[in-house]
């Protein structure tokens, strides 16, 4: 039972304690200082061992939730053929979209997102009402042409995102499953951690419905403004705001002004890209009709980036439990066999306690494993010295505590069953 502990010096990345230059947001500051991820170019981020590590666990958590309302996984491709994006009128009007030549002449899109890939692709196989509904999803990364991009990980040229589809017979059916998967969303984001500051907000359909809904995070860095009521739980951004408020059941409510991140969106879609690629089944009453679709994403590199954006304090990353890269950062301070000795007696209990362990054994002070320990900022953090030896003990702290304690070794099991 358990895994072995990764060693430090193993992952090759190390902290830094200057601050990039080229960064001005406070999620790729502290993600590169910490070793999560490394600027490649504007916009463009390589995730390093532990910024893998957490992306994994955000994106298990999205996968549960997908699948909890019926989602089945898929991998669409990410180079888009020019003849879908000219079927839906957006090869000239997709301002963020990234074109390139093949050497054989044509043009191609690189996915921004992939309505003009999946309806296509469900074409053949829905002909009758009995086909419907289904759901599909993915993870997969997308490229956006952004001319600024900006905010470390929250606004890139290239990102992951899950993007969810829902086809139906009714619009009543759509209605209803638009319901599940708002739920959905608001799991995905207290399993995060970030549930708490989190807020479904509505938000205009566009050209294709009345209403969405955006799901935002609240942060003094946020580059939206949202207005939260705290009686319905719920938001509305500044660009709805006098039309909802012009509803009599948002007419009377008290509105709290919030600074936001947005990290999810769901859209009704309607019948737009069924039409733009003929897409049709028989009803029960032998018409031949147009499915109605729905559509649902979360970009997951942008989730960690806003996690990091709002978890945090001015030693480093603070992260949740659930998605931090490790569970516990345990920190030897000195060099000995007998030492050497009670570090792996340790790392043992906590292996068969199923926890996942960094380890820091390598040459530096007291003070600066400290300081990596928190600005890498796993939950747990256990120093092993001369000290610890000699009382059969472990320094133990939390890192959203201020203080640490000595915990018998004897102990350290219940310690960490207790939460």
């Amino acid at each position: 039972m358990g895994k072995p502990a990764i060693r430090y010096s193993d992952l090759f990345t190390k902290t830094s304690m200057a601050a990039p230059q080229e960064e001005n947001s406070a999620n790729a500051r502290l993600l590169v200082r910490a070793g999560y991820v490394s600027r490649v170019m504007a916009g463009v981020y390589a995730y390093l061992p532990l910024g893998k590590r957490v992306l994994d666990k955000i994106e298990a958590i999205i996968h549960d939730e997908m699948q909890a309302i019926g989602g089945h996984e898929l991998l669409l491709p990410g180079l888009h053929p020019q003849e879908n994006w000219k079927a839906t009128g957006r090869w000239d009007k997709f301002d963020v979209l990234f074109k390139t030549h093949g050497e054989d002449g044509p043009e191609y899109a690189l996915g921004p997102t992939h309505e003009e890939v999946i309806v296509p692709v469900v074409k053949s196989f829905v002909q009758s009402y009995r086909d419907l509904p289904f759901y599909t999803y993915q993870i997969q990364t997308k490229f956006r042409n952004e001319l600024r991009p900006k905010s470390g990980l929250l606004r890139g040229r290239e990102f992951r995102m899950k993007d969810l589809y829902s086809f139906h017979a009714t619009q009543d059916d759509l209605d209803a499953y638009y319901e599940k998967a708002l739920q959905a969303y608001i799991n995905v984001f207290e399993r995060c951690g970030i549930g708490s500051v989190t807020v479904p907000t509505i938000a205009s359909g566009g050209t294709f419905s009345e209403w969405s809904h955006e799901f935002q995070t609240e942060t003094a860095a946020g580059e939206d403004t949202v207005y939260y009521s705290a009686a319905k739980q719920m938001a509305v951004n500044d660009e709805v705001k006098d039309k909802v408020l012009a509803q009599e059941d948002w007419a009377n409510e008290t509105l709290e002004t919030r600074k936001t991140i947005e990290v999810g969106n769901i859209f009704k879609l309607g019948t737009k890209f069924a039409e733009d690629f003929g897409v049709k089944f028989q009803d029960s009453d032998g018409n031949s009709i147009h499915p109605v679709i729905g559509c649902y994403g979360i970009g997951t590199t942008r989730l960690l980036g806003a996690i990091a954006e709002v978890c945090h304090d001015e030693n480093g990353l603070i992260w949740p439990e659930s998605i931090a890269p490790f569970d516990v950062h345990v920190a030897q301070v000195g060099k000995g066999d007998e030492l050497a000795a009670f570090t792996e007696t340790v790392l043992a209990q906590l292996k068969a306690l199923d926890l996942d362990v960094l380890l820091d054994d390598g040459p530096g002070s007291f003070g600066s494993k400290m300081k990596d320990a928190d600005l890498i900022g796993i939950p747990v953090r256990i120093v092993i010295g001369s000290r610890a030896v000699k009382a059969n003990a472990v320094e133990v702290k939390r890192r959203t505590d201020k203080d640490a304690e000595m915990i018998a070794l004897d102990a350290l099991a219940d310690y960490f069953r207790a939460g």
